[in-house]
């Protein structure tokens, strides 16, 4: 089985169908890293495609010496960027609709609810886009800060500054929520 970087080094040599091994392979992951950050399946779904449109379109960028998911997250984090520019949304509503569709959701996602879940999503969805998608990369993701330092262009210490102040902020988030009652 080939990796992904060797994959990309064959899409950059034009053999196309090389795109759709890595699509089935990390269409899932960025779904989830989409889904995450908009609560929105359709909009989750127009992302990931338009990663896989970047992937083919700025292909010869790739050089293969990092990881091609530090590579692709770059994309997707520029994605997610954009379509907040677009959308002009840097705080989310809590719409019940979009919030419950977890049971919608493929059983991956649904394996995700848990007690707490709930709060812990609310008080994610407060925070702003940016320190919402860092706390996704790296506290459930697990991506590390020097990867997520190559994905958003900035140093190691940086990424940690900018987790320790998201991670803050959603910790006086979190406690000044109520328990809702059973």
């Amino acid at each position: 089985m080939n990796t992904d970087n060797e994959l990309m080094m064959q899409l950059k040599g034009n053999d196309l169908d090389k795109l759709g091994i890595l699509f089935e392979r990390h269409k899932r992951n960025l779904f989830g890293f989409f889904f995450k950050i908009t609560y929105d399946r359709d909009v989750s779904e127009d992302m990931v495609q338009e990663v896989f449109i970047k992937i083919l379109k700025y292909k010869g960028s790739f050089r293969g010496y990092g990881k091609f998911s530090t590579w692709m997250y770059s994309i997707a984090h520029n994605v997610s960027v954009d379509h907040f520019r677009k959308q002009n949304k840097y705080v989310f509503s809590e719409d019940p609709e979009k919030f419950n569709s977890f049971e919608d959701q493929d059983h991956e996602l649904n394996t995700i609810r848990y007690e707490g879940f709930d709060m812990l999503n609310r008080a994610m969805l407060k925070l702003v886009s940016d320190k919402r998608e860092i706390l996704i990369l790296s506290k459930i993701d697990g991506l590390k800060y020097k990867e997520l330092g190559r994905i958003l262009n900035c140093s190691e210490n940086t990424v940690k500054g900018r987790v320790f102040r998201a991670l803050k902020e959603l910790k006086d988030i979190f406690s000044k929520m109520e328990v809702p009652e059973k």
